[in-house]
């Protein structure tokens, strides 16, 4: 090991901001690595597709993560990690030469599962990215502004969210308040039939994870809002304009894919061992097995007798434990393996509404679970002025309604190929 080791991160989400966070200005040049110049917070994300935020709010730069954080020799480099150099301990990246290493962490997050659906990834669209919550924005705005200028042949504006966990519900319920609330305000020349949201999930009940009398709680609070919920749905195939469900067809005019996650195309490269939905396997430790030098955590990785779930909470954590063993590992010194501490799980299904799930069997639901909700995210975002936005943007939405109901803003652009010229 060099005199001052280097310890590469591959990813600037929770699980590498915490290990980058743990490792500066203990002795280690951190250095992170990350395809896009800036960190998403991505539980907010259907917040900015729906209008309820700006971009911004929900953004925060790697780079100036990394300057602010980062102590000699830290550096940041906007690149796609290709695969690794075991051997000579190298990251493989897309841009510029390989970068050495001492102690890598994988911190690489996950993105879309299509489960090898038809049509699904060319005719979906998912917001796990700033550049993905635009995209569905912009294609919002142009199902509305086609239906207002008669151009929808049907006459009415159809989305289709598929998948039925936090994104889902949480995409779901805050279109069908737009439904409620945006059109009859922005639109006047609209009715609400003139806007359909659907919710297809194959299990029998939403949110998996929560007990059954939040599900349920869930399901009737979305349908309330005038969400069409389809249970026991699974999707066949995904088409321009189509969706074909267990034999049954829906037209759509939009189809959000919020339905499971898996590994980012380039993590098979890597020469690492996966397991259970593409994760990559890790001991007690974190550390990939067969690879005592490089670790992986947060949602890219799986210890196969002790799954965790791909939320915030399991990637922090693990992140942190993985920079703390590397520091006591270097100082010869042994700590206890990584024990993931529940802190509870929540989801909103829209405004004043929400379903928190603690531990030990308690849970909240209505504007309690909201509010909850509401603080917790706030308090998560990264760098004080994303918060301060994020607070102002929000209150003012909220102190307004419904005047201030969403209101998309967005560019036209091609919905199918119904949208193509002659």
């Amino acid at each position: 090991m060099s005199e001052t080791p280097v310890v590469l991160i591959v990813g600037g989400g929770f699980a590498g901001q915490r290990a980058y966070r743990e490792l500066s200005g203990q002795g280690y040049q951190v250095r992170l690595v990350d395809r896009h110049p800036y960190s998403n917070f991505q539980p907010l994300l259907y917040q900015v597709a729906t209008g309820g935020l700006n971009p911004g709010d929900v953004a925060y730069s790697l780079r100036e993560f990394v300057a602010r954080k980062g102590g000699r020799g830290s550096m940041f480099r906007r690149a796609t990690a290709t695969g690794i150099d075991h051997e000579n301990k190298q990251l493989l990246v897309s841009r510029g030469e390989p970068i050495p290493y001492d102690k890598l962490i994988l911190a690489a997050g996950v993105g879309a599962n299509y489960f090898g659906i038809p049509g699904a990834e060319e005719n979906s669209h998912t917001i796990y990215t700033r550049g993905d919550a635009l995209n569905v924005r912009d294609l919002i705005f142009t199902g509305l502004e086609r239906v207002a200028a008669g151009e929808d042949p049907d006459g009415r504006f159809t989305v289709l969210v598929v998948g039925g966990g936090a994104t889902g519900v949480e995409m779901a319920g805050t279109l069908a308040e737009m439904k409620s609330e945006a059109l009859p305000l922005v639109y006047p020349e609209l009715s609400t039939d003139s806007m359909r949201v659907v919710l297809a999930e194959m299990a029998p009940t939403l949110l998996g994870p929560f007990k059954p009398a939040l599900q349920d709680y869930t399901l009737e609070e979305l349908r309330k809002r005038g969400v069409d919920v389809k249970l026991n749905t699974a999707v066949e195939e995904v088409r321009p304009g189509r969706v074909d469900l267990d034999g049954d067809s829906l037209d759509a005019d939009l189809v959000i894919w919020a339905s499971g996650v898996g590994p980012h195309e380039t993590v098979k490269d890597w020469n690492v061992p996966f397991g259970k939905g593409g994760r990559i396997v890790v001991d007690e430790h974190q550390r990939v097995e067969g690879h005592p030098d490089v670790y992986a955590v947060g949602d890219c990785a799986i210890r196969p007798d002790e799954p965790l779930p791909q939320l915030a909470q399991p990637a922090i954590q693990s992140g942190r434990h993985a920079a703390r063993h590397i520091m006591a590992t270097d100082r010869g010194e042994s700590i206890p393996p990584f024990s993931y501490h529940d802190k509870g799980t929540m989801a909103t299904i829209g405004r004043n509404d929400a379903v928190v799930q603690f531990p030990k069997g308690q849970s909240l639901t209505g504007f309690p679970a909201w509010a909850l909700w509401a603080g917790v995210h706030l308090a998560t975002l990264l760098g004080g002025r994303n918060r301060v936005q994020a607070m102002i943007n929000g209150g003012f939405r909220y102190m307004a309604w419904p005047k201030s109901a969403t209101a998309i803003v967005g560019d036209v652009v091609t919905l199918d190929e119904r949208d193509e010229p002659n």
